[in-house]
C-alpha cells in the first residue's frame, strides 16, 4: 500500500515538473491607477525620477536611503539607483520609453535582497 502511494507522489511531482517546464522563463507586470488630474500635469512627476521623492511612498521607509541619478534628466536614458535598509534593499531604474503625457515605461532591476 506505501509503494503504490509512494509512486503515485513520484507520479504527481514529475507531472507538477514537466508542467513547470513549459512555462515562460521570463513575466510581465503592470499595474494601473486612476488620478483627478490632467495627465500634463502628473506626467513631469514621474518622468523625471529627480521628482520621485515628493510621492513615491517608499522614499520615506528608509530615512537613510542612498540615492544615485545618471542619465538624461528625466525620460529615456534617465537612471536612478537606490540602496537602502533591509526592506528597501538596493535597484536600479532606467526608463526606456517615454511618449507625454500618456506613457512611461520603466526597467526595473531588484539586486538586493533578493534579484528580480
Amino acid at each position: 500500500m506505501i509503494k503504490i502511494f509512494l509512486a503515485g507522489l513520484a507520479l504527481l511531482i514529475l507531472a507538477l515538473l514537466i508542467y513547470a517546464t513549459t512555462k515562460p522563463d521570463t513575466f510581465f507586470v503592470q499595474r494601473s491607477a486612476h488620478i483627478q488630474a490632467p495627465p500634463e500635469k502628473i506626467f513631469p512627476l514621474i518622468d523625471s525620477f529627480h521628482q520621485w521623492e515628493k510621492w513615491s511612498p517608499w522614499e520615506n521607509v528608509d530615512p537613510g536611503l542612498k540615492r544615485t541619478y545618471s542619465g538624461a534628466e528625466s525620460g529615456v536614458g534617465a537612471i536612478y539607483e537606490w540602496d537602502g535598509n533591509k526592506h528597501i534593499g538596493h535597484g536600479r531604474m532606467e526608463i526606456i520609453e517615454s511618449t507625454p503625457p500618456t506613457k512611461l515605461r520603466i526597467k526595473i532591476d531588484f539586486l538586493s535582497p533578493f534579484e528580480g
